[in-house]
């Protein structure tokens, strides 16, 4: 079974911004975490990367399916 070209760069993409997602967590926590807790500005940096993942990874599905 042939997998195209499209499908393994969607895909890549696709995990490149789940480990960019993960890294940004990582980096919130490591920033603003004391004592396994968020401060409130840790809170705040942490909706604010979740909803740019969502944004991002809305962008990328349009921009997927406008190629088609």
């Amino acid at each position: 079974m042939e997998i195209d070209r499209e499908t393994v760069v969607e895909a890549a993409v696709s995990f490149v911004a789940v480990l960019v997602f993960i890294g940004a967590v990582a980096l919130v926590s490591l920033q603003f975490g004391s004592s396994g807790a968020l401060s409130d500005t840790g809170g705040l940096a942490m909706v604010g990367a979740i909803v740019l993942f969502v944004l991002v990874m809305t962008g990328v599905g349009f921009w997927f399916a406008s190629k088609e």
